[in-house]
């Protein structure tokens, strides 16, 4: 029998750990210091992304805590409200805008509050506490006005969170994958350049905005810039070309690289390997087409190619790279039959990875239908764990995915 009882967040934990307000000194290697960026939403745990370090010295002596082990992240400034759950080990230390929740034991399980505060409710009342304009900040203060409902059942809690952790767990082994793939591929090109070769153009062999999209009558997917990270974009929901932004103008096919044309610095791109025919993307996002993909996105993905465009971009404030400019960056090549033979392989270890990333979309669908259902206590657990079992074992779910990432 399901059993609820109302807490507020500061009911639920036992400590807080905050370094909000205080920059720390970096250095160029060392101990990864993860910001609000680094929380994605429908990853359980952060993503190294974009990261600075700092010393071992800076992380002994800076810091007022550090998190633990199934603590729960929760940003507090700018993306308000959007949590992680802390990893074993731990990897990293946190910078200022986010907290580390560490559960109050007698009343909370770590990774079931981390899903509790995954649920509509609770964050439609954190955006209801937001403060501020133009960069929405949701107070420390304001975490004992923060109240929902839980299981009383800590045992319940558990198996609560076993269960969506199970489709969590496959999403991350999909994602390991994916990052494997990336190395391999990396090591594979840097053997491939090691005899020699020359350098071409990317007019050469490939081409830029190579499609206008114009508005229609039916449906789009629309990539913007925000939604693309490193190496990754988050799968768009479908919109209608009425409520599309007019920016939503370039055409995207199987194959394509996306990058962004603002801060080159951030290296956003992507690798489009989904054939869905309704994606379009921004027009601040250079689509880069060629017959041998595998190759250039190789090449693009290496620190000198985003050393070339740093080095184009115009503007200060907001540096942006013109097509042109992509048009005109060198890339490193070697003979027609090496390129065969890398294009051939990594062609088939890409597409392959991206069915995973597929799956994970779909397996991200499952998990966020089933999360209210098991907190409201409409689904039994035991009626969760079988559609989760089904799921992790065949990836056969249904749902069209509702927010999820696919990591190319």
């Amino acid at each position: 029998m399901n059993q609820f009882v109302e807490y507020s967040l500061m009911d639920a934990v036992e400590a807080i750990v905050d370094n909000r307000g205080r920059s720390c000194p970096t250095v160029p290697s060392g101990i990864p210091l993860i910001a609000t960026n680094c929380l994605k939403l429908g990853q359980r745990e952060p993503v190294l992304e974009n990261v600075r370090f700092v010393s071992q010295e800076t992380y002994d002596s800076w810091f007022r805590a550090h998190p633990e082990p199934d603590d729960v992240l929760l940003v507090c400034k700018g993306n308000a409200g959007r949590v992680a759950l802390v990893p074993d080990p731990v990897p990293f230390c946190i910078a200022q805008d986010m907290v580390a929740l560490r559960a109050n034991r007698e009343t909370a399980i770590g990774r079931y509050l981390y899903y509790r505060l995954l649920c509509a409710d609770v964050q439609a009342s954190i955006v209801n506490m937001h403060v501020g304009t133009m960069i929405p900040h949701f107070k420390k203060g304001d975490f004992g006005r923060l109240r929902f409902s839980v299981h009383k059942s800590l045992d319940r809690q558990c198996a609560i969170a076993d269960v969506l952790g199970a489709i969590d767990d496959k999403i991350a082994v999909n994602t390991k994958l994916a990052t494997t793939a990336d190395n391999y591929l990396s090591v594979l090109f840097e053997h491939a350049l090691r005899d020699g070769g020359g350098e071409a153009t990317l007019r050469d062999i490939a081409e830029v905005n190579p499609e206008k999209r114009s508005p229609s009558n039916g449906m789009l997917r629309y990539i913007d810039i925000a939604s693309v990270g490193v190496g990754f974009f988050d799968f768009p929901k479908e919109m209608s070309w009425a409520d599309a932004p007019g920016r939503a103008r370039r055409g995207v096919r199987s194959g394509d690289i996306v990058w962004s044309t603002v801060r080159p610095n951030r290296r956003s791109h992507a690798l489009i390997l989904d054939g869905n025919p309704s994606l379009v993307a921004s027009t601040g996002l250079a689509v880069i087409r060629s017959a041998e993909w595998p190759w250039v996105y190789e090449a693009m993905r290496r620190p000198e190619f985003t050393a070339y465009l740093e080095a184009v971009a115009e503007g200060s404030a907001y540096p942006a790279v013109r097509a042109d400019k992509f048009l005109n960056a060198k890339l490193p090549v070697v003979d027609s039959a090496a390129r065969e033979v890398f294009n051939e392989l990594a062609a088939a270890v890409r597409s392959a990875v991206s069915l995973k990333m597929v799956e994970n979309r779909r397996l991200a669908a499952t998990r966020d239908a089933l999360l209210p259902a098991l907190m409201s206590g409409r689904l039994a657990v035991r009626d969760a764990e079988a559609a989760v079992e089904r799921a992790v074992d065949s990836g056969a779910i249904e749902p069209e995915p509702v927010a999820s990432g696919a990591l190319w």
